[in-house]
C-alpha cells in the first residue's frame, strides 16, 4: 500500500435534500488543493437537489455515481489512498463495493449521526442517505455491488437510529462506538489492528460546529475527531470520504471554511506525494 494520496471531488446528485452539499464538497476540494498544491479529479456535474423518494432519487444518481466508481476503483488499483470529498452519504452506495473489491478485509469506520442501514423495505422516510451502508452490505440491490460483511463495520457517534438498524446492530454484534470518555482506546480496539477506510458524515460531529442537512445532539467534538484519527493513523489507512459538508447555514448565507474541519482531519492528510488523476 502507498503513502501516495489522490482526490476526488463528487458534484452529481446522490440524494440531496438541498443545494448546500455540492459547493460543501467544492470548497473541501478547494481547500485540499491549497493544502497540497494539487487539484482534486473532479467527478460529476451540479445539478439541483430533487429531494424526492429512494427510488427517483436512486435512477438519477445512477450515471454519476458510476462514474464515482469507476474513479475510485482506478485510484484503489494504483494502490493510492483515497481521499474524497462528497456532498451526500448515498455516495458510498458506489464507493464502498470499489473499497471491497481491493480491500476485502478493511476495517469501515463510518461516523455518522445514523447508521444508514435501512432497506428499501424497512425505510419510514425513504431517504437514499439511510440506505447508503445497507447497499454495499448487499441487503439490497442497488445496482453498484456489494462485498461488505457485517463483521467489518465499526460504528462511531450514531445517536438517531431507528429499530430496525438497532436490532440489526444487536443481531450482529457491530461494534457502536459513543463520544465518552477513552474513545479513542474503544476505536482502536475495534479496529483490532485491520486496515481502514473511514467515511465521515459531517452530522457526526455536534451541531454548530459544521452546517449539515441533519442536526443531532450530542455528537463528537473536533477534538474527538482529531483523537479518533490518531487512532486511525495508527493502521494501513485505504482512505476516506467526507460528506455533508455544507458550505453555508442557510440556502444563499456566507460561506463557511471547512479548515477547521480538516485540522481535525489531518492525521490522515498528511505523508507521502499527493497525485490528482483524470478520468
Amino acid at each position: 500500500m502507498s503513502n501516495r494520496r489522490e482526490y476526488t471531488v463528487f458534484q452529481g446528485r446522490a440524494g440531496d435534500h438541498n443545494d448546500l452539499a455540492m459547493p460543501g464538497a467544492r470548497a473541501i476540494g478547494h481547500a485540499l488543493a491549497r493544502r497540497t498544491g494539487v487539484a482534486p479529479c473532479v467527478v460529476g456535474t451540479p445539478e439541483p437537489a430533487l429531494n424526492t423518494g429512494w427510488r427517483e432519487e436512486l435512477d438519477a444518481a445512477l450515471p454519476a455515481l458510476r462514474h464515482l466508481q469507476t474513479r475510485i476503483d482506478a485510484v484503489l488499483s494504483r494502490r493510492s489512498v483515497s481521499i474524497a470529498a462528497t456532498n451526500r452519504c448515498a455516495t458510498s452506495l458506489a464507493t464502498l463495493p470499489a473499497v471491497a473489491k481491493h480491500h476485502p478485509s478493511a476495517c469501515i469506520v463510518w461516523f455518522d449521526a445514523h447508521a444508514d442501514l435501512n432497506t428499501p423495505d424497512a425505510t419510514t422516510t425513504g431517504y437514499l442517505g439511510g440506505l447508503a451502508l445497507a447497499g454495499p452490505l448487499g441487503m439490497w440491490d442497488t445496482g453498484l455491488g456489494a462485498g461488505l460483511m457485517m463483521d467489518q463495520i465499526v460504528l462511531v457517534g450514531q445517536r438517531d437510529l431507528d429499530p430496525f438498524e438497532q436490532d440489526l446492530i444487536n443481531r450482529h454484534h457491530i461494534p457502536h462506538i459513543q463520544p465518552q470518555q477513552g474513545l479513542g482506546a474503544k476505536l482502536r480496539a475495534a479496529i483490532a489492528g485491520r486496515a481502514v477506510y473511514m467515511h465521515l458524515d459531517c452530522d457526526v460531529l455536534n451541531p454548530g460546529i459544521v452546517p449539515t442537512d441533519y442536526v443531532v445532539e450530542g455528537g463528537l467534538s473536533l477534538d474527538d475527531l482529531r483523537a479518533c484519527c490518531d487512532v486511525i493513523a495508527e493502521h494501513q489507512f485505504i482512505g476516506m470520504e467526507i460528506a455533508e459538508f455544507q458550505n453555508a447555514w442557510v440556502q444563499n448565507g456566507d460561506p463557511v471554511s471547512p479548515d477547521p474541519l480538516l485540522d481535525a482531519l489531518a492525521p490522515l492528510l498528511a505523508d507521502g506525494p499527493p497525485v490528482s488523476g483524470r478520468l
